[in-house]
């Protein structure tokens, strides 16, 4: 833009998480087109970031603000291959750990599903007016070639740590470290100290942030 242009995120992530949705707003000058600019963007960025869209968004869109959905999905490896230096970095290494009670990850996952108060599956502390998010999607499906599992989660909000707690938790129960009623238990918690550990932040990526359709001004060039 030629000046100092501030940049909103739909949200953080943590160190070692990773993005494939993450969403950006900024006030462009009207000079340059979707195409333009995302070419310019991708030169410039590290090659860490990329640019996959560029649309035109109706006035007052706020990427944090204006999303009305945010999707994740967790990966787990149990093969022997979840090792290698080529998906250690991208995915919860579990080779070894023992068998996944595959029907244990299905049930907790069912339980997820709705509006709960989520401050037993979160970090402690966070600076939030209230703790309650909506599930709208709550699922684990195996990958391909018995890779392991994944699991993919939809809500209206999300709690610092949220993902991660509820998996690490998942992960206990389907090992057979903790009782699978621990779980319904941990919905109604007021404090996440009876939850698991949480999983490490390379097996989760944040895939998606939803918009009202209205807000787009045109189709995104890419």
């Amino acid at each position: 833009m030629g000046r100092r242009t501030a940049a909103t995120g739909a949200g953080r992530t943590d160190t070692g998480v990773h993005a494939l949705g993450q969403a950006v707003s900024f006030a462009a000058e009207d000079r340059w087109s979707a195409s333009e600019l995302r070419r310019a963007i991708n030169a410039l960025l590290p090659d860490g970031i990329w640019v996959q869209h560029v649309h035109r968004m109706r006035p007052g869109f706020d990427a944090r603000r204006s999303a009305t959905a945010r999707r994740y999905r967790y990966l787990l490896g149990t093969d022997d291959a979840a090792a290698s230096p080529f998906r250690k970095p991208y995915e919860w290494v579990l080779s070894g750990a023992g068998a996944l009670d595959v029907s244990a990850l299905h049930s907790a996952a069912t339980a997820l599903l709705g509006e709960h108060d989520f401050r037993g599956l979160a970090a402690a502390g966070a600076n939030t007016a209230h703790y309650r998010c909506r599930v709208a999607l709550a699922e684990w499906a195996p990958r391909a070639a018995g890779m392991g599992m994944a699991f993919t989660v939809e809500a209206d909000r999300f709690l610092h740590h949220m993902v991660r707690f509820i998996v690490g938790t998942m992960v206990d129960i389907a090992l057979g470290r903790r009782p699978p009623a621990d779980f319904p238990r941990l919905l109604a918690a007021t404090d996440n100290q009876a939850a698991s550990p949480p999983a490490p932040p390379e097996g989760l990526y944040l895939e998606a942030v939803q918009y009202p359709p209205d807000l787009y001004a045109e189709e995104s060039t890419a």
